[in-house]
């Protein structure tokens, strides 16, 4: 049971997508003066340090996953392209947490494994890894961290790690992101990349992701964890929603450095159902753009034939259509429409005057073009009431101009009614 009053709902609702689940309504958790950047400013003098900008702190908690965030994170605001992101804990614990993880790393790699870092920073965490396992590969992705390596088998990278680009030509084993995730505006869109990648690829691949974990903040009250650079503040709740939303199969969630860590692993086994999707979309966008130089080719051939050709609706599909195929007004000055409100104004953009679809019947025409073709059936039966017959009516399918009574299509009636011809 809550223990706030129902009156105060009105004041508790806020809109806002959580960046670890997408889920859209969060409420007030945490809203602090502006304040300078934390970590980045790297202020040279006494004067520019107190000079800093202000950034809002309003930070949210999802009511769905219980993920922190800051409503008002701006990521230009972040000068990560010009200083990068220090981060300096040489204790014991800290140590111990991350050999505990190489351990755990170590026994999911094959002996000659191909190893991505996505924010390396300083190498030290990946030569480590590649100084355990000498046969593999081992790259880092950091546009600001180290640029050398002494190790045949480790390369580092200054750029960005992009799935779509990177993943078709490295293929990886393993791909390690460390306290990245937190300062992305949209963590779950990143892993979802990677999930896709894999399933694009059909290739099975293992992430091991580590964010700063707020559980015991929350607990304690503690404030200081809360920062601009930080916008994202990860629960164990929400890290393992995220996890589960990303497509990837969860094979193990714990914690380190006394709880102030959570890590996991994630098999990117991918989904196939993704890549159909991506395919089928792949092939519509092909058919499209084939489609755009056929249909306006048909559409020259008119022009050159002579005919006379009435586009029948003025907005909407139509409007979408004369676009798509440059219908201009100098080559196709003649559109109509039944509805009475549309009449004597303008077809957006190309700026042919509409008529009333009665004007047909005094002004026959060879040809009458219907763009919405799911409406074809009613407004040939519409022409035929008002003694409209044009020569032939063509709707688009199939990436071309077809004629509604010859081709085989999905719009045709059971039993067509087929204009009378002219005298």
């Amino acid at each position: 049971m809550n223990d706030l009053p129902m009156s105060d709902l009105a004041g508790l609702l806020r809109s806002a997508t959580c960046p670890a689940c997408g889920h859209h309504i969060a409420v007030p958790f945490l809203t602090s003066p502006p304040q300078p950047l934390a970590t980045l400013a790297w202020p040279e003098s006494e004067a520019e340090a107190r000079g800093l900008p202000r950034l809002t702190l309003d930070f949210v908690r999802c009511v769905d996953c219980g993920h922190v965030f800051n409503a008002a994170f701006d990521y230009a605001a972040v000068p990560y392209r010009s200083k990068p992101n220090r981060m300096f804990n040489r204790g014991g614990g800290w140590s111990k947490h991350l050999e505990r993880v190489r351990r755990l790393i170590m026994a999911r790699l094959p002996k000659k494994p191909v190893v991505v870092e996505i924010g390396h920073g300083d190498g030290s965490f990946l030569t480590g890894l590649a100084a355990a396992r000498p046969a593999g590969r081992y790259i880092g992705f950091d546009p600001h961290g180290r640029q050398d390596s002494d190790r045949p088998n480790l390369e580092f990278r200054r750029e960005l790690f992009k799935a779509d680009d990177e993943f078709p030509s490295v293929r990886p084993d393993l791909i390690v992101t460390r306290h990245v995730l937190e300062h992305l505006t949209n963590p779950l869109a990143f892993i979802q990349s990677l999930s896709f990648a894999a399933s694009w690829l059909k290739r099975g691949t293992i992430v091991y992701l580590e964010v700063p974990c707020v559980d015991r903040a929350i607990e304690a009250g503690r404030t200081v964890d809360f920062y601009y650079e930080h916008n994202s503040q990860f629960t164990t709740m929400s890290f393992r929603r995220m996890l589960r939303r990303s497509g990837a199969r969860i094979d193990f969630v714990g914690h380190g450095y006394d709880g102030e860590v959570v890590f996991g692993f994630v098999r990117l086994e991918g989904e196939r159902r993704q890549a159909e999707i991506a395919a089928e979309a792949r092939r519509y966008d092909g058919g499209a753009r084939r489609a755009q130089d056929v249909i306006a080719d048909q559409l020259q051939a008119l022009v050159d034939q002579g005919k006379k050709v009435a586009v029948w609706g003025g907005t909407g599909k139509s409007a979408a259509f004369m676009h798509r195929y440059g219908v201009d007004a100098k080559r196709f000055p003649l559109v109509v429409d039944s509805d009475q409100d549309k009449v004597d104004t303008f077809v957006p953009g190309t700026g042919q005057a509409i008529r009333h679809a009665t004007w047909l019947k005094d002004h026959p025409v060879d040809v009458v073009i219907i763009p919405p073709q799911w409406r074809a059936r009613d407004i040939i039966a519409e022409m035929a009431d008002r003694g409209i017959h044009p020569g032939t009516v063509l709707i688009e399918h199939k990436g071309r101009l077809i004629d509604y009574f010859r081709a085989t299509h999905p719009y045709r009636p059971a039993r067509p009614h087929r204009p009378a011809k002219r005298a």
